[in-house]
C-alpha cells in the first residue's frame, strides 16, 4: 500500500520567456511550452522562414543600391501606363515592413532555439510568411521583365559595399555560433550535430576567404587617385528644376558642371527644341490646351504650338525628385510659368558660360517634313546660337560624315579599332557597361569616357577610383558636396583589415565552443535531487503560484526493499522511503524531469510502507 501526501509546486513567472512564446507561437501558458525536439514540419517552417528572410535582405538591398535609377524606372512605368507616378514608394513601403516583420520572426525563432524551446510557429505568421515569400518573388519576377538590366548594379555596388558587407556577414555568422555550440556540445554525437557543426565550419570558411573575390578600383595608393571627374548636368538640373528647361540648366550651372546634355527633338516646321519623351503628355500641360492632339508625337507639332505650353507646373504637381518641399518661393513662381525650351537657347547659355554641350537627338517619324533634312536643321541651330562647334559633342551614329567639325562620341561599346576608323574620341556609356577594365583600357588609348547615370555618391567615388574623366548626372548638387571618394584603401590596409577580422572571429567561435563545453560539462555533474531540493532555499517572492499536485504510485506486489536516506541534514530535510526499486526509479525520473522545466521548486516528502 502506497502512503502519499500532497506534493507542492512553487514557480515563478518568466515573463520573458511567456513574450517569446506567445508572440511566435501563440503559446502563453506555462504548461504550453515544450523542450522537446521540434517536429520536421515545424523544421521545415523555419527552413522557409530562413529563405524569406534572405530572400527579402537581397530584395532591399538591390533598392537601396537602384535608388540611382528611380527616375527611370518611373520613366519606364510611364510609358507602360501612360501615367505619371512613384512606383517606388509603395515598393519599398512594402519591402520594409515585410523586412521588419521577417526580421522579428527571425530573432524570436533564433531566440527558442538558444533556450531550448519547441519551434512551434502560430498559423496567421505562416501565412504571413507565406505571402511575404509569395509578393517578393512575384517583384523580382517583374523586375526581371520590365527592368532586367538593372540587376547589374548588386555587382557593381559591391565593389564600394563589399569590404562592410563581408565584416557584416562575418559579425553575423559569429554571433550565430552561440547556437551551434549550444547544439554541438550536448551529450553523444547525432548525424543532425555533425552535419550542423560541418554546414556551420563551412560557411565560416568561405566567409574567411571571400574578400578573395572581392575586386574593387577603391583598393589602391592615394597616390595613383586620378583627378576628380568632371560632372555634365543631365538635362540640366532635374531635381531642381523640370528637365530639359532653360532654370534647370541654369540651376545646373550655379552647381559647377562642366557641360549641359539635352534631349534635342525637331519641330513639324524645323524647330529644334528640347525633349525627352516621344509625346509632350508628362512635361506640358497639352492635356489641357489640345486634349484631342495629347498621345501625338512631340515633332509633328509646330514650334508655336509648342511654346504656348506650359513646362513647369507638371514638375510642381508631380514632384518627380521629392524635391519641391526644398525651393523657395520665388523658384516655385519661377517654374510654374515655364516653356519649352529651344536648343539655341540652351547653346547660347553654354556658350555665354564658356560650357560645353552634349546632344542625344532624336530622328523625327518617317511622315515628318523634315524627315531627311534634321541633321541639318540641327547644325543650323549650333551655328545660330554663336556657340564653337569644338564645344558641342555629337552622339548619333548617322551621318557623322557631315558633322565633322563637331566633338564625336559614341552611345555604343566599340573597339577601340573601330572608334578609331569612325573618327570618335569619346564614348558615352551606361555605368553597367562600363567595367574598370574597360576603362583602363579605353584611357590607355587616349580614349575619353563619360558614364551615365550617376546619381549616388558610393557610384561617383567608385568611378573616380577607376579614373573616369567625366559622369553624366541627374544631381549635380549632390555629386558637388563628394570632394573625396567615400573610402579609398591601399592593398596593405586592406588586407590588414580583412586578416584581423578573420583572426578575431576565430578566436570569439573557438571561444564560445570552449565556454558551452565547460558550461554544459558542470551542468552534467549536478545530481537532479540535489539540484532541486537546493532550489527549495529561493527567497519565495511575491509573484509566485503555488500549485499542488498528487504522485500517485502503482502497487507492487513484489518483494520490498527498505530505504533510509538523510539527504541535506543542513538544510533540515530528512526524507525517509521504503518502497519497492521500481517506484524508487519512478520517483527519480518524475525530480529529473521536473528540474528540465526550470525554475520550479519542489518541497516534497515521501512516506511508503
Amino acid at each position: 500500500m502506497v502512503k502519499h501526501q500532497p506534493l507542492q509546486q512553487v514557480y515563478e513567472k518568466q515573463l520573458c520567456l511567456s513574450f517569446l512564446t506567445g508572440i511566435y507561437g501563440c503559446r502563453w501558458k506555462r504548461y504550453q511550452r515544450s523542450h522537446d525536439d521540434s517536429s520536421k514540419w515545424e523544421c521545415a517552417w523555419f527552413i522557409i522562414l530562413c529563405s524569406t528572410f534572405f530572400l527579402l535582405l537581397f530584395w532591399a538591398y538591390f533598392w537601396l543600391e537602384a535608388h540611382n535609377d528611380y527616375n527611370q524606372f518611373n520613366w519606364l512605368l510611364y510609358n507602360r501606363s501612360g501615367e505619371w507616378k512613384d512606383g517606388t514608394v509603395p515598393i519599398f513601403a512594402t519591402t520594409t515592413v515585410g523586412l521588419s516583420y521577417i526580421t522579428f520572426l527571425m530573432i524570436l525563432a533564433l531566440c527558442h532555439i538558444s533556450l531550448g524551446q519547441q519551434l512551434n510557429l502560430y498559423w496567421i505568421h505562416k501565412i504571413g510568411v507565406l505571402a511575404t515569400l509569395i509578393t517578393t518573388v512575384s517583384g523580382m519576377v517583374s523586375i526581371d521583365d520590365m527592368w532586367g538590366d538593372e540587376w547589374d548594379i548588386i555587382l557593381i555596388s559591391i565593389q564600394s559595399t563589399g569590404p562592410f558587407l563581408h565584416i557584416g556577414a562575418l559579425a553575423a555568422a559569429t554571433s550565430l555560433g552561440w547556437l551551434v555550440a549550444g547544439h554541438v556540445v550536448r551529450g553523444q554525437r547525432t548525424k543532425f550535430q555533425m552535419t550542423l557543426l560541418l554546414i556551420y565550419v563551412s560557411v565560416l570558411l568561405a566567409l574567411y576567404v571571400v574578400p578573395l573575390s572581392i575586386s574593387s578600383p577603391c583598393i589602391m595608393d592615394r597616390t595613383s587617385l586620378k583627378p576628380r571627374p568632371e560632372v555634365i548636368g543631365r538635362r540640366g538640373a532635374p531635381m531642381l528644376a523640370p528637365e530639359n528647361t532653360l532654370m534647370s540648366f541654369n540651376k545646373a550651372l550655379q552647381q559647377g558642371v562642366s557641360s549641359l546634355e539635352a534631349d534635342v527633338t525637331v519641330s513639324l516646321d524645323g524647330v529644334p527644341f528640347l525633349m525627352r519623351d516621344r509625346t509632350l503628355r508628362r512635361t506640358t500641360d497639352i492635356t489641357k490646351v489640345f486634349p484631342d492632339r495629347q498621345h501625338k508625337d512631340a515633332s509633328l507639332f509646330n514650334w508655336t504650338d509648342i511654346r504656348s505650353l506650359n513646362a513647369g507646373q507638371w514638375f510642381l504637381e508631380s514632384d518627380p525628385y521629392w524635391t519641391v518641399g526644398s525651393l523657395t518661393w520665388k523658384d516655385r513662381n519661377r517654374i510654374a510659368n515655364l516653356t519649352v525650351c529651344s536648343l539655341v537657347e540652351m547653346l547660347r547659355l553654354a556658350a555665354r558660360a564658356n560650357r560645353s554641350a552634349l546632344l542625344n537627338l532624336h530622328r523625327p517619324p518617317p511622315e515628318h517634313p523634315h524627315y531627311k533634312t534634321w541633321v541639318m536643321d540641327t547644325l543650323w541651330a549650333v551655328q545660330r546660337s554663336g556657340i564653337s562647334q569644338k564645344r558641342v559633342t555629337w552622339t548619333p551614329d548617322t551621318d557623322r560624315a557631315r558633322v565633322r567639325g563637331l566633338q564625336q562620341t559614341s552611345l555604343e561599346k566599340l573597339s577601340v579599332e573601330e572608334l578609331r576608323s569612325r573618327g570618335i574620341s569619346s564614348l558615352t556609356l551606361r555605368y553597367s557597361q562600363a567595367s574598370n577594365k574597360d576603362i583602363q583600357n579605353f584611357l590607355a588609348n587616349n580614349m575619353s569616357v563619360t558614364v551615365y547615370p550617376v546619381n549616388e555618391p558610393w557610384l561617383y567615388s567608385v568611378l573616380w577610383c577607376s579614373g573616369v574623366p567625366s559622369v553624366s548626372s541627374d544631381a549635380p548638387q549632390i555629386l558637388r558636396k563628394v570632394p573625396y571618394p567615400i573610402w579609398l584603401l591601399s592593398p596593405y590596409e586592406y588586407g590588414l583589415v580583412w586578416i584581423t577580422s578573420d583572426l578575431v572571429s576565430i578566436a570569439i567561435v573557438i571561444g564560445i565552443f570552449i565556454f558551452q563545453k565547460w558550461k554544459m560539462s558542470g551542468m552534467q555533474n549536478y545530481n537532479p535531487e540535489q539540484i532541486m531540493l537546493s532550489a527549495v532555499t529561493r527567497r519565495p517572492s511575491r509573484d509566485v503560484n503555488i500549485m499542488k499536485e498528487k504522485l500517485i504510485f502503482s502497487e507492487v506486489s513484489n518483494g520490498v526493499t527498505s530505504v533510509d536516506e538523510h539527504l541535506y541534514p543542513e538544510n533540515g530535510y530528512d526524507i525517509g522511503m521504503t518502497m519497492p526499486q521500481a517506484a524508487h526509479m519512478s520517483c527519480l525520473c518524475a525530480l529529473r524531469k521536473a528540474v528540465s522545466v526550470g525554475s520550479v521548486c519542489l518541497s516534497w516528502s515521501c512516506k511508503l510502507h
